[in-house]
């Protein structure tokens, strides 16, 4: 393909490549918008009784107002309209790119659900006889997710995916500990390709990670994990299909191999979404698993959150989850007693209610036939990717050699970038230009020069089309016009972003008062914070890791 612009069919759209220009606003911070005696709503007398007057206690009333700006309706109607034009999200692109994380199309009548008073305005402490039809929900939606991986018994405490994870962690440290092997039992097994939190939470409660690397084919070394299974084995942690978008087949040999030496066995299903109504956890023979209900189960990524966890386990380690579940009595929906050796609970409350109601609300629409024909649709929309993609010169697909992937791959730009010194964050950076959201993979670049594409079922053939016309062009001009893709973007709001600065906390202005200090230099009175003692051990820390 050369730089000329592909023509397609469809006589009223003429090209593939989107003529895309981001709105740029240079908007400011709202605080500096200020203007004195400016206001949206007018308020009683002083602005500040409607606040003190409400407060249960003394103790918690403000003494003085808040510091907020003064600014008319209509600018902060404009300032925030203009912020949302500068912004990209899952109902304004294609966002293919952020493969592991499930970005998908969340109908807008769950949106309605989630949104309600009902569901938003739930506040964890009410009695549960005010709140018996979010209990039901949660109830059922637990019983639809035993149903999804075969397991036993769910909590659905975790506030995300990763506390999830962690709440499994802990799972195995209780269930060792009650077998009186807590002190034996101190490691962990994963894989290189396996998402990233399993290493991260296992290493977060003190156990020694021990990390698997795959062979020639991409998959896990089967004799590899028999050479470090012992009597120290606490569990293995593995993802499957791995962030590569392989499946191991011999995934039941590696559940067997561990629970032989005693160990307990987690499918972290992260990569749940070409899997739903055809394989199960259970039949694989693990122990316990989760899911992540803000990605599988519909609502896109959010920017980090707020998201939620299932945890889901076989009787044997039910008792060791994490928070009360919802049951059924005979006259309504109640929270189940804490047992001997439940977990303690991973946040203070249960769940994030919104996000429960909209998995709640995708499972019921669309039933055991729609959830099959979610992962089947994903599994094809991942494959024809792949297929099309693999004609690009310069970009390969590493590992597992002319095997279908499951709903995602991690690609290589290795040749493009020892052809042309294009790297692929700067790839990534070029794909912007044309309204494009574009990942790299998690770090450690075991993949050279990655990228890492998961289509999920919520993208039609012409948008997939779209992505790989782009792609194509983009290599090209890493060939053709090599300064216009280093120097990406062009045609963003923001064009780029200094990656030191963003990892940097003496940069970081996570409030007015410091930015104002830090960049405006004014000198303020701060509270006093805590210092480290002098003689506490540096902690170690990974290298800064940078996505782009």
């Amino acid at each position: 393909m050369t730089l000329q612009e592909d023509t397609r069919t469809h006589p009223f759209q003429k090209t593939l490549i989107r003529n895309y220009q981001a709105p740029r606003w240079d908007e400011p911070l709202i605080f500096e918008l200020n203007a004195p005696g400016h206001t949206g709503v007018v308020s009683n007398s002083d602005g500040h009784s409607a606040i003190t007057k409400s407060a249960p206690e003394n103790s918690v009333q403000r003494k003085t107002a808040p510091n907020l700006p003064e600014i008319g309706q209509a600018q902060v109607l404009r300032h925030y309209l203009r912020l949302s034009q500068e912004t990209l999200g899952a109902d304004l692109n294609v966002d293919i790119g952020q493969g592991t994380c499930t970005m998908k199309y969340s109908p807008k009548v769950n949106e309605k659900f989630a949104g309600s008073s009902l569901s938003a305005d739930m506040h964890p402490l009410q009695d549960v006889s005010t709140a018996q039809g979010t209990m039901e929900i949660i109830h059922n939606l637990q019983d639809y997710l035993k149903e999804i991986s075969g397991m036993d018994q769910v909590s659905l405490q975790a506030g995300s995916g990763s506390a999830a994870i962690y709440g499994a962690v802990k799972s195995v440290q209780a269930y060792h500990e009650a077998q009186g092997e807590s002190t034996q039992r101190d490691e962990i097994i994963t894989t290189i390709f396996s998402h990233p939190s399993n290493a991260a939470t296992a290493k977060t409660v003190g156990y020694k990670v021990i990390t698997l690397y795959p062979d020639e084919n991409g998959y896990p070394d089967l004799e590899a994990l028999k050479s470090v299974l012992s009597e120290r084995t606490a569990a293995l942690f593995i993802t499957n299909p791995e962030d590569t978008g392989v499946f191991n087949p011999e995934i039941t040999d590696f559940v067997d191999a561990v629970r032989q030496v005693g160990g307990v066995t987690f499918y972290d299903q992260a990569n749940a979404n070409g899997l739903l109504g055809i394989a199960r956890a259970r039949e694989a023979g693990f122990d316990m698993c989760h899911f992540n209900l803000h990605k599988t189960f519909s609502t896109p990524h959010a920017c980090g959150g707020p998201a939620a966890g299932a945890l889901c386990a076989t009787d044997e380690l039910a008792p060791y989850l994490p928070g009360p579940q919802v049951v059924r009595t005979p006259s309504r929906f109640e929270w189940s007693e804490q047992g001997k050796y439940s977990t303690p609970d991973i946040r203070p409350f249960y769940g994030v209610v919104p996000n429960l109601v909209r998995a709640y609300a995708w499972i019921r629409a669309l039933g055991a036939e729609g959830l099959r024909q979610v992962a089947e649709t994903a599994v094809l929309n991942s494959n024809y990717l792949h297929a099309e993609l693999s004609k690009i010169d310069g970009l390969s697909i590493p590992y597992a050699s002319g095997e279908y992937r499951i709903e995602q791959v991690r690609y290589s730009w290795q040749e493009l970038a020892e052809e042309t010194g294009i790297s692929t964050g700067e790839i990534g950076a070029r794909m912007a230009d044309y309204g494009f959201h574009y990942w790299t993979s998690h770090h450690p670049y075991i993949v050279p020069e990655p990228m890492t594409l998961e289509p999920t079922e919520s993208y039609s053939k012409q948008e997939l089309d779209e992505y790989i016309a782009t792609l194509k062009l983009t290599a090209e001009e890493a060939r053709q016009d090599i300064d216009t893709v280093k120097s990406a973007p062009h045609r963003s709001s923001i064009h780029t972003i200094d990656q030191e600065a963003t990892t940097d906390p003496e940069t970081w202005a996570t409030s007015w008062r410091a930015y104002r200090r830090k960049y405006l230099g004014e000198q303020r009175s701060e509270p006093s914070t805590w210092v480290a003692p002098a003689n506490l051990p540096i902690p170690q820390r990974a290298p800064k890791a940078h996505h782009r």
